[in-house]
């Protein structure tokens, strides 16, 4: 479908903005609204008013604060809450973070909200009265705006959005029934691919689950539905064919399981790879995202640690993503940093059928009865070498894995296109958006007065 344009365009005069309907006019975002950071942290105190804090998070995952979201209790000064309180017609924007693709992430504020008031790390943009707030939370959105706030952005190990970059950066701005028109025509059409997006992922997550049980039943039931069982010993395991065994991990193995080094090593630009939590966080080791480099001095010193072999098997061991699985399927150098566990198993133990166990959902429940916690969530190396592993024959390993390596790929193949599919409907809506702010799409016939309402 063809969208209409408008007839007259201009040079808006900002480089990055391009041509802009003749109409339209370029203004400093102070000019448009006021823009004022937070200040209010997560206390509490006897001396002042009880609150409800909208917190980082609250902003990072919504597109809209409502008044049934769970905030945080918490109190503020009178002053605080007489500035800070969220009304209708606001945009919260985070305003620092780790990296510059996550500030300025914005969630629009539809209604009043009496006792909720704004916290620290976050900036209000409270729109003037000749300006949509609907209208300014869609400029935030904009690909156009991101790109510049993140130039913008100053810092080093976390970057920021200054208040000078807030109020001074140059965005466009139709005259104000125009706006309401725009941000109701992208509420109603993103609405429509937000609901697609939504079906595709129920599929993906569908898919994901059938996966994950094919694995579970397969390395834990077999493939013959008639096998006789017999009790496994173990909870959370439950009944295993009656000729397999099941014994600690460090029962299979012919070393030792051991970790990477317990120390920082100096980062270079280029060396031997060195891997850490992130780089397995899709269940594969993905060399695009290891920590970084080591030199050749200091790769020989931590192998006498721990060198990578092919079929060694990879567990996080530290952090959000403990429990993760990956097989070396390399012959490549490279070298793991501490919150990776490194298994290598004895002849007549198949890694992939292991790797495949230890992928499994009772696995995973044994990781969760088995953390541990100090800053992180640990599985600590004592606790992976006493995981309880059903261990079939050496043959029936083997055949599982064949079976694994015929069904996964058309699984896989459909978890691709739907991967894809949203993919496309996310870029689709981002164009949407960005064309719609910058005056690409004339709305103005697209939207009935009850609907800009």
């Amino acid at each position: 479908m063809s969208l209409p344009r408008y007839p007259e365009q201009k040079d808006s005069g900002v480089e990055w903005l391009g041509s802009l309907p003749a109409h339209w006019q370029v203004l400093r975002l102070k000019h448009a609204c006021t823009v004022f950071p937070s200040n209010v942290d997560k206390h509490t105190r006897d001396d002042e008013p009880s609150i409800r804090l909208c917190n980082y998070t609250d902003v990072y995952y919504n597109e809209k604060i409502t008044s049934n979201m769970q905030f945080m209790e918490a109190t503020a000064s009178e002053e605080q809450v007489e500035k800070f309180t969220l009304r209708a017609g606001d945009t919260i924007i985070t305003k620092d973070s780790e990296t510059a693709d996550d500030i300025a992430i914005s969630a629009y504020v539809p209604d009043d909200l009496p006792g909720v008031v704004c916290g620290y790390h976050l900036s209000m943009v409270r729109p003037g009265p000749n300006t949509s707030g609907s209208f300014v939370k869609r400029l935030f959105d904009s690909v156009y705006t991101k790109a510049r706030f993140a130039v913008a952005a100053n810092g080093l190990t976390r970057v920021g959005l200054g208040q000078y970059a807030l109020d001074n950066v140059e965005l466009p701005f139709p005259p104000k029934g125009e706006q309401t028109a725009i941000a109701t025509f992208l509420d109603r059409e993103t609405g429509k691919i937000d609901a697609l997006i939504a079906e595709q992922e129920k599929l993906l997550a569908l898919l994901t689950e059938k996966r994950q049980a094919t694995i579970s039943h397969a390395v834990t039931k077999g493939l013959n539905p008639d096998a006789p069982m017999k009790d496994s010993g173990v909870v959370w395991l439950g009944d295993v064919p009656g000729h397999w065994d099941v014994v600690p991990l460090k029962h299979l193995v012919s070393v030792p399981i051991t970790d990477g080094p317990h120390e920082t090593p100096v980062k270079q630009s280029d060396g031997v790879p060195f891997v850490s939590a992130e780089s397995l966080s899709k269940g594969f080791i993905d060399f695009s995202k290891i920590w970084g480099y080591i030199s050749p001095e200091d790769h020989i010193k931590y192998s006498k640690r721990y060198s990578p072999k092919r079929g060694d098997i990879l567990i996080v061991k530290l952090g959000a993503t403990a429990g993760t699985t990956a097989i070396v399927e390399t012959d490549d150098e490279f070298n793991i940093w501490v919150p990776l566990a490194a298994v290598r198993l004895k002849l007549g133990v198949e890694p992939q059928f292991v790797c495949h166990v230890l992928k499994s959902n009772n696995l995973k429940r044994a990781y969760q009865l088995n953390w541990t916690f100090g800053t992180q969530q640990t599985l600590g190396l004592g606790t992976i070498s006493n995981l309880q592993i059903p261990v079939p024959p050496f043959e029936e390993q083997r055949q599982i894995v064949n079976y694994f390596d015929s069904v996964f790929p058309l699984l896989d193949s459909l978890m691709d296109e739907v991967v894809k599919s949203i993919d496309l409907l996310k870029e689709r809506r981002s164009a949407l958006i960005a064309a719609a702010i910058t005056g690409q799409i004339d709305v103005r016939g697209l939207v009935t007065e009850p609907e800009a309402a």
